[in-house]
Parts: structure tokens; C-alpha cells; sequence
């Protein structure tokens, strides 16, 4: 007998060692659980780089082909770029970077910050603020705030928020920022009547000139002496409001004499809504690799001190990432012990006997702890898909155990003593216990190399599977032998009770159907076969999509208006939608209405409305949002729609397929969506709410400049920009420094001054030559509509087209259908690309098939490394489809989708299966090469191995259980591999016992017996020494 293989002697000879051994195991978990990062999902940065530009007064055309183009096109250049999409909105555009996921996305950032660089003499002048950023998963608000005040105003708790809330928040350990959502910052404004002006023969630029120097505030210098430095410092400086209005423009005439100067809030951006009050909403960043629950917990108190000390406001927490972190890690520890309890009750139903029932319950806290301490060690965090590992590998980890005891007892049944039956029986099964290690291990650690953002998140789930397999079958084959040599004697016998009874009669039952089986071996296998064909037809009728529906506990929506609408139009858009929430509220379903009027530009909205726990509401998220879809879609004057967040934050997922048409200019793309929404609303009428995001309905007032009457006239060009900009909008001329903080100094026009459009023409211009000219005489009006943003999808000019998908319509139909439509429907020249969630799905899949065929190729070696047999490994391989297609009919029958979830499931289900097939094939092996036939050994080594195939089947598929009677935080995701791996091995396994003993007696004989070429080697051996 090998070193190795003699472990289970070494540990009944020195149970002390062992102990000592798996007591460290222990430990170090317990020591890795005060340091392991608690966070939602893997801390996985997604690489992306986005580049943003500023370029003030620009149109979206403008920005498109002057500015956007020229970066897109630097950014193309830099090496590792999969995708780069773009977007050109009035005075700034959005170029978006993918990389390759192996890519370094510091290195990615330079080397895009380098090409930008190179390019920005070629963009305009007055292009400026360029930043890269990093965008990655810890980008959104871990936790939203309200801050609410019926005393102050909204400029006082800006003021507030910014420098005394936002400061203690930041100072947390592991926040990033601190974002602020409905503030509105304090400026000095200086309102200019231009009639006045005119009466006085001045013009903007003149105003404008005064004004830059109000914030004059410079070094001058030092004096020097023996005994000490004296700095000087000229200040020049302005910033009251009685001060500035006595400014000189023009020798008598003061800046009063025309228009007036106070202090006020700055024109709101947009503004936050709490249950309809006006609130300031603040936003956690956490920073990457951070803990969550902690940030959650500081913040709490943080809060709790604030609310303390700050009188006449009130901080609420609206939302809080942690709520839905807690609950899945009670719901998974519920389902762990579920899990551990029913494992358990599995054992002692076939051993029949409390004690050696205990030993392999013995390798569960052992296993679960071990794995702990390499989830720190490795680096990684408990998350939601971590604990998910977790949960699946409860039944998976005493499975090893129940072999090595179940074969022990049975060698003590046979009349052999408690120690030699320890070593014997787990020697028998030594090679058995590697061969399932080694399998599942070779089938999980593919899961942990899936390439892309939606792979890389599953790397910690494939180790841990694995990781918790390792650990299980080492104590396996160390603790539970020397456990089982402990044990007194007559404590493996069992009983003749009822289960006795009932586990010959399943034996008995057995033994006739392996003898027809293996006498009726062809009409067996054609029947497998039959049913394998029939789980392909069914499979393409079952639903596909990238994430199961999940229960995020939150009712997000999201509204648009029409382009060129201001915040006042979408208020009142914002308080209907509200209105259809506050009953909700009031029955106690949604805990707070939080609403942000001008999210990301004017016209558009984002209301988010928690729900209450779990546990205390009767209708699920989707039951809720589906109750709301049709009250939210009769609002007339907005499009509002449902957003549903997923538990992956993978590319905008949540019930909507999005989609670019490419062509090389927007007339004629326009004109393509526009004739392809036709189709689809004709041909693909279960796509809702079908929308294109080119809308040429932003109202634009052009003013034409005749450049050579301006000329002629004597206008430069800059004073025109700075008369429409004050006139029209107002513009920062100036930045003060009041109290320690910066307030811009905004230069406009008096209200009721322009008004109309005509109002412009009656604007006056200084020549160089000193008079006054009204714009009317070198400019003329024209009034148009023009799309408010245009998009770009690998360097072609694109529109995007999204539509709601109806619950029950899985979104692998929709895109097949959409490409089919477009092959028939589109011109020449224009291209379609899916993006967001459909591409991701599309990516995902394939991603997912391939990890799936490797999985099966790297089995098929193992085994065949393992077994010194292609035809063994064979055997066990070839009822992989069969286990397969038993999962298809679990999911049909369960109505569960195929979705990243379920198809990891079912890479899974392939160890799984094999792991069965192997504690057969190994047996019927041994006994071939003690002489047996190859009938004989099949049909001993198959009734043999029932007990430990439906205890390792059971312990492992009812350990899959509670996932799928589980409910609350992320029940959704654990139901969907549950189903699997229920389903899926339960009805497998029957599979396992009928079809492997037949598919062995038809291939084994093909082969010789294992031992052959041993034996062949020791008389060759023995021959070459005779002589001697």
C-alpha cells in the first residue's frame, strides 16, 4: 500500500495528530471570521474607463462632430479595447471604454489618459475639464439619505449637508464620497436690465470686465529684515452685494445704475422629494474593498450623533445595501442549518444508529469553518454568491464521509474488528473518495475562470465549491476513520425496524431490476435514449434570460418627459407617480417614496420606494410592479416604466431588451428606426413600450450670424457669445471667496427682460469703433427641433431603440425575434447591435456552453487518468446527458428560466452525476481485478454501492432543499441552482444505478481488467531476476 493512500492507518495509529490537524482547521476559521469582509457580491471592478468633456454653449451636433469623434477615435487606439460606445448632449459628450476583464484598469486609465492628450490640441479651444474616470461596481450609493427641515431653507441645508453632514459621513472608514442629490448652492447674482444698459451706451462685455475683477486677491511679495518676513498681499476682493453695485462700469456710472447684485440659490439642477416634502438626498459611495455592513454600522451612528446635535432637521435613511446583505446571510445560515439538520436525519435513517450517524455530521462545521479561513486567505469576502457555495456544498461535503463510515460499518457487520475495519474499509474506498474530489474539483474550477464581468463574479463561487470539497475529503479519510475505529462494539448494528425493512425491500426491488436490467441492456439504453432526445425538444421551449426575477425589496421608476421640458413639468409629472405609491405607503408595503425630479438631465425622474421587510408584506416586488405597470403607463405627459435592480448590477439589467441601429449619419439611421418600429409593432406586438432615443424634439431657437455684415459693422464675434450667454441663461464671470467657501458670481438678465424669442434681436453689441448695434441688424432667427443627445456605438454614429418585456416573455425570444426582423426589414448599411442585458445574455451563454464542454472534457481525463481506463471513464461520462436532460424536465415542469444561475447548475450537476458513477465503477473495477466477471463485479459492485449512492444522492439533494423552499432576500437566485440540483440529481441518480451497471457490462468487456498490466510487469520483472 502507498504512503498516501495509508493515511487512514496513520490516523488510528495517532488519533491525537489527526485531531490536532482538523482542530487547526478549525481554528483558523474561527480566526478568519473576525477579519472576512462582508459585502452583496465579489469585489469585481468592472473595466470600464469613461471619458468626459466639457465644452460650454456647444450644441450636441457640435459636440458630436468636434469633439466626441476626435476622442472616440483616440480612444479606439489604446490597446485591450472590446467596446466603446458614446453619447453628445448640449455642452457635453460621454465616451465609454470596455477592456478585455483581464485587463488592469489602472493601466488602462493611463494609457487612455495618454491618447486623450495626445489629441486635445485638435479639439475646439473653449473645450475643457476633460476627466477619465474608473468606473467600476462601488460607483452607485450603498446607502441614500434624506436630509429634512421644516425651519430651513434648501439653501441652508446645502450648506449643511456639504460642509458639516458630508464631512463627518466622509471621514467613515471605507466611504468613498459623499454625493448630494435637490442641493442648491449659494451665488452672488448680478441682474442687469439691457434696456438701461443701452440708455447708458454700454454692453455686456463692459459689465463683464468690472465683474472679473471682483475676486482680485493676490501675493504681492515680502519684505525681508534680520528678524523677520512681512508677506504682502494686495486685495482688491468684492463679495457684498452694496459693495459690488457701487462699482464704476464708466466714469459716473455705477454697476447699480443698471442692475442690482444679491445673494440666492443657484437655479436648481434638480430637486429631491421625500413623501412629497422638499428634501436634500445624499448618497454613500463605499470604497472598493470595503465592508459594507460596517460602513452601514458606522453610518447608523454617525446618524444617530447628527440628529443629536443638529437642531431643526432630521437625517432619514431611505435605502440602505446592508438591509438586503443582513437578510441574505440570515436566510442562507436558516437554509445552512436546515441543511445541516436534514443531512443529518439522511445519515441516521440509513445507518440506523446515532454514533456512526455523528461522524460524518462531525465533517460539516469542519468543512464549512476550513473554508472560511481560505476565503480570507485567498483574499476573498462572504457575499451572496460565497455563502450560495456554501449552501450547495452542505450536502456535498459529508458525502465522502458517508462512504468512508457507511463502508466501515459494513466491514464491522462482516464480523471484523473496530481498527482493522477502520483501515480496511476506507482503503477500499481511498481511491474512490480522491476520484470524487478530484472530479468535483475539475468541474468547479472552470465555473472560476468564466471569462468577462459575469464570469469573473463567479470566481469565488467555483473555489469555494472546491475548497470545501478538499477540505472534506481529507477529513474523510483522516478524522472519520479514526472516529469509527473509536466506536464501541454492536454500535453499527442496526435494527430490524421499519426503515430496516423498508431499505431491504428497496434492495430486493433493486436486485430484480438490475437483473433485467442488465439482461434487457439494448432496450435500456434506447429508452434512456428516447428520453434524452425528448429533453431536447423541450429544452428550447424553456424560457432564457440573464438573471431570474429577483425580490430586490425596492419599487424603482423611472419617467421621461419630453425633450426641452424644465424641473416645474416634471414635478408635477413626479407628484401623479407618487400619488399611485402613497397608498402603498400608507398600508405599509413601501416605507419611504424618495424622488429626484431632474436625475440626469431635466426631463427625466428616478423615484425609489423601499418596501417593508420580507417577512411582513404578502405581495412580492414583481406582484407589486406588474399592480403598478398599467396605473404608471396612463400618465400622460411622461413615459414611466418599472426598473427592477439585480442582484450581479450587471449592465442595466431588468426586464427590458436595448438595441443600436449603426449607420454612417443620423438622417438616414432615424429614417431606418423609425420604418423598423413599424415592423415591430406590427410584426412583434408583445414588445411594450417601444421607444427611440433619437427624438428630434428639443425645441432649438438658431441665431444665424451674417459674418459679414458683423464684419462690416465692426462686431467681434466674442462680444456677440457674451451677450446672448448673459442675456439668454446667464454665465459665471467670477468665482469669490466668501467665508472659507467658493460662490460663483452669476452675470444674467432681469427677469421679464427676454422673454421672447423676438426679445433678442433688440440686444445691442459695442462695435470696435464704440457705438452700440442691435443684434437685429447682422442676425436672424430660425426655430427647429433637434435631438436633445446623440449616441455613438463603435465609432458609427447610433440610435438606440429599448422595449419593455411583459412578464412571462423571456428575453432569448425577443432578440432572436428582433434579428430576424431585422434581416428581413433593415436597408443596406445599417447594422444592429444589441447592448446592456441582451448583449450580456448573448456573451454569457456562450460563455457558460464552453465552461460547460470543458468541464466535461477535463472529467473525462481525470477519471481516465484516475481509473488507467478510457472505457471507465467512458462509462461514467456517457449518463451526463441523461442526468442533463433530468434537469430540463425539473425546469420545465418548475417553470424555472435557463439563466446564469441555473446553467451554473448545471455545469455543476456534471461533478455531481459523476461523483455517483464513480463509487459504481471503482468497486466493479476492484472486483474484475480480483478475477470476477465482468457481469459479476457490475452487478455485485451496483447492489453494493445502493446504501452510499442514495446517502450521498439524498444528504446532497434534500441539502439542496431549502434553497428551494426558501424565501425573502435573494430567494430567487437559490432557487434556481436548487432546482438543478434537486431536480436535476434526484432523478439522475436513478439514471446512475440502471443505466451505468448497463453501459459498463456493454464497454468493460472491451478492455482488460486494471490489474492486467501490473501484473503483466511483475512476471516480465520476475523472469529478467530468475536467472540471477
Amino acid at each position: 500500500m502507498s504512503r498516501i493512500s495509508d493515511l487512514p492507518s496513520l490516523s488510528v495509529r495517532r488519533p491525537t495528530l489527526v485531531v490536532v490537524l482538523n482542530l487547526l482547521i478549525v481554528i483558523a476559521g474561527l480566526a478568519a471570521i473576525q477579519g472576512v469582509e462582508v459585502r452583496e457580491l465579489p469585489d469585481v471592478d468592472r473595466p470600464v474607463v469613461t471619458v468626459r468633456a466639457f465644452f460650454d454653449g456647444a450644441s450636441p451636433e457640435t459636440m458630436d462632430a468636434e469633439v466626441t469623434s476626435v476622442i472616440e477615435g483616440a480612444v479606439a487606439r489604446v490597446s485591450g479595447v472590446q467596446t466603446i460606445n458614446a453619447a453628445s448632449e448640449e455642452n457635453n459628450a460621454r465616451i465609454r471604454g470596455e477592456f478585455s476583464p483581464d485587463a488592469d484598469l489602472d493601466v488602462a486609465a493611463n494609457d487612455i489618459r495618454e491618447a486623450v492628450a495626445g489629441i486635445e490640441r485638435d479639439l475646439p479651444e473653449g473645450v475643457e475639464d476633460i476627466t477619465i474616470v474608473k468606473a467600476d461596481a462601488d460607483s452607485l450609493p450603498i446607502i441614500r439619505l434624506a436630509l429634512v427641515s421644516d425651519k430651513l431653507s434648501q439653501e441652508a441645508l446645502t450648506r449643511l449637508a456639504e460642509e458639516d453632514i458630508g464631512a463627518e459621513l466622509t471621514a467613515i472608514p471605507g466611504v468613498a464620497a459623499v454625493e448630494l442629490f435637490g442641493d442648491q448652492e449659494q451665488v452672488l447674482r448680478v441682474v442687469i436690465d439691457p434696456l438701461r444698459l443701452a440708455s447708458y451706451g454700454l454692453s455686456i462685455d463692459d459689465v463683464a470686465s468690472v465683474l472679473s475683477s471682483t475676486s482680485l486677491d493676490v501675493p504681492a511679495g515680502s519684505f525681508k529684515s534680520n528678524d523677520q518676513l512681512l508677506m504682502v498681499r494686495a486685495d482688491a476682493s468684492v463679495w457684498r452685494p452694496d459693495a459690488i453695485e457701487r462699482l464704476a462700469i464708466k466714469e459716473d456710472i455705477r454697476l447699480a445704475d443698471v442692475g442690482q447684485a444679491f445673494y440666492g440659490p443657484a437655479e436648481a439642477e434638480s430637486r429631491s422629494l421625500l413623501n412629497g416634502r422638499k428634501v436634500v438626498g445624499l448618497g454613500i459611495i463605499r470604497r472598493a474593498q470595503s465592508n459594507t455592513i460596517a460602513i452601514s454600522d458606522e453610518v447608523g451612528k454617525a446618524i444617530e450623533r447628527l440628529n443629536h446635535r443638529l437642531k431643526d432637521i432630521d437625517l432619514v435613511v431611505i435605502s440602505d445595501d446592508a438591509h438586503f446583505i443582513r437578510s441574505s446571510v440570515r436566510e442562507v445560515i436558516v437554509s445552512l442549518s436546515i441543511a445541516v439538520l436534514v443531512v443529518i436525519a439522511v445519515i441516521y435513517m440509513f445507518m440506523g444508529s446515532l454514533r456512526p450517524t455523528l461522524i460524518p455530521a462531525v465533517a460539516i462545521p469542519i468543512a464549512l469553518v476550513g473554508t472560511i479561513a481560505a476565503i480570507w486567505l485567498l483574499g476573498f469576502s462572504i457575499n451572496i454568491l460565497t455563502l450560495l457555495a456554501l449552501v450547495l456544498a452542505t450536502g456535498m461535503i459529508v458525502d465522502d464521509a458517508i462512504v468512508v463510515v457507511e463502508n466501515i460499518q459494513r466491514q464491522r457487520n462482516l464480523g471484523m474488528k473496530p481498527f482493522a475495519a477502520s483501515v480496511i474499509g476506507t482503503r477500499q474506498v481511498f481511491f474512490a473518495v480522491l476520484a470524487t474530489t478530484a472530479t468535483l474539483i475539475s468541474v468547479f474550477l472552470p465555473i472560476a475562470f468564466l471569462p468577462s464581468t459575469a464570469g469573473k463574479l463567479f470566481t469565488e463561487f467555483g473555489f469555494v465549491l472546491a475548497i470545501a470539497v478538499a477540505i472534506s475529503s481529507f477529513v474523510a479519510l483522516s478524522l472519520c476513520p479514526m472516529l469509527a475505529s473509536r466506536l464501541p462494539a454492536g454500535s453499527g448494528k442496526r435494527g430490524g425496524g421499519v426503515i430496516e425493512r423498508a431499505g431491504d425491500w428497496v434492495v430486493s426491488l433493486y436486485r430484480r431490476l438490475l437483473d433485467f436490467t442488465l439482461r434487457a441492456g439494448i432496450l435500456v439504453i434506447g429508452c434512456a435514449v428516447v428520453l434524452a432526445s425528448t429533453a431536447l425538444i423541450v429544452f428550447p421551449s424553456i424560457d432564457r434570460e440573464l438573471l431570474p426575477r429577483e425580490d430586490r425589496g425596492a419599487i424603482i421608476v423611472m419617467m421621461q418627459g419630453p425633450d426641452g421640458v424644465g424641473l416645474d413639468y416634471m414635478d408635477r409629472q413626479s407628484a401623479r407617480a407618487e400619488a399611485l405609491l402613497e397608498p402603498l405607503r400608507e398600508s405599509g408595503e413601501v416605507t419611504n417614496i424618495l424622488s429626484i425630479v431632474g436625475r440626469w438631465d431635466l426631463n427625466r425622474n428616478y423615484i425609489i420606494a423601499p418596501l417593508a421587510p420580507w417577512s411582513e408584506r404578502s405581495r412580492s416586488q414583481q406582484d407589486i410592479a406588474k399592480a403598478l405597470r398599467g396605473p404608471l403607463k396612463a400618465i400622460p405627459g411622461a413615459t414611466a416604466r418599472i426598473r427592477t435592480p439585480n442582484s450581479l448590477n450587471l449592465r442595466r439589467a431588468g426586464g427590458r431588451i436595448e438595441f443600436t441601429l449603426t449607420g454612417s449619419n443620423y438622417k438616414d439611421i432615424a429614417a431606418a428606426a423609425d420604418g423598423f418600429l413599424d415592423v415591430l409593432r406590427t410584426k412583434a406586438p408583445e414588445l411594450e413600450d417601444l421607444e427611440i432615443e433619437f427624438q428630434q424634439t428639443q425645441p432649438q431657437l438658431s441665431l444665424t450670424v451674417d459674418r459679414r455684415r458683423s464684419e462690416d459693422l465692426g462686431i467681434p464675434i466674442e462680444g456677440i457669445v457674451n451677450t446672448l450667454r448673459a442675456m439668454v441663461d446667464g454665465f459665471e464671470v467670477a468665482e469669490l471667496n466668501v467665508e472659507d467657501r467658493s460662490v460663483p458670481v452669476m452675470l444674467e438678465s432681469a427677469a421679464g427682460a427676454i422673454d421672447d424669442p423676438s426679445d433678442l434681436k433688440n440686444l445691442f453689441v459695442r462695435s470696435t469703433g464704440g457705438k452700440l448695434v442691435p443684434l437685429s441688424a447682422f442676425v436672424t432667427l430660425t426655430e427647429e427641433g433637434v435631438a436633445a443627445e446623440l449616441d455613438r456605438s463603435a465609432q458609427k454614429r447610433a440610435i438606440e431603440i429599448e422595449a419593455s418585456l411583459p412578464p412571462g416573455y423571456a428575453m432569448h425570444k425577443a432578440v432572436e425575434r428582433i434579428e430576424v426582423l431585422a434581416d428581413e426589414s433593415l436597408p443596406p448599411g445599417i447594422g444592429l447591435h444589441f447592448i446592456n442585458e441582451a448583449a450580456t445574455l448573448k456573451d454569457t451563454s456562450n460563455e457558460v456552453a464552453i465552461t460547460f464542454a470543458i468541464a466535461v472534457l477535463v472529467v473525462l481525463l481525470v477519471l481516465a487518468a484516475q481509473f488507467e481506463s478510457l472505457l471507465s471513464a467512458l462509462v461514467i461520462i456517457l449518463t451526463v446527458p441523461f442526468g442533463l436532460a433530468a434537469a430540463v424536465f425539473s425546469l420545465k415542469v418548475t417553470g424555472t428560466s435557463i439563466n446564469i444561475y441555473s446553467q451554473i447548475g448545471l455545469v455543476m450537476l456534471v461533478g455531481l452525476m459523476a461523483k455517483n458513477g464513480i463509487l459504481v465503477v471503482e468497486f466493479a473495477d476492484q472486483l474484475r481485478d480480483r478475477g470476477h466477471s465482468v457481469l459479476e463485479a457490475v452487478h455485485e459492485a451496483a447492489l453494493t454501492r445502493l446504501r452510499p449512492v442514495m446517502m450521498t444522492m439524498l444528504s446532497t439533494v434534500l441539502g439542496a432543499l431549502p434553497l428551494i423552499l426558501g424565501s425573502g432576500a435573494g430567494a430567487e437566485a437559490r432557487g434556481a441552482i436548487g432546482w438543478v440540483v434537486f431536480g436535476g440529481l434526484g432523478i439522475s441518480t436513478v439514471f446512475t444505478l440502471i443505466l451505468i451497471p448497463v453501459i459498463y457490462s456493454l464497454l468493460a468487456p472491451l478492455a482488460r481488467p486494471r490489474a492486467h498490466a501490473g501484473v503483466r510487469l511483475d512476471r516480465e520483472l520476475r523472469e529478467f531476476e530468475a536467472p540471477e
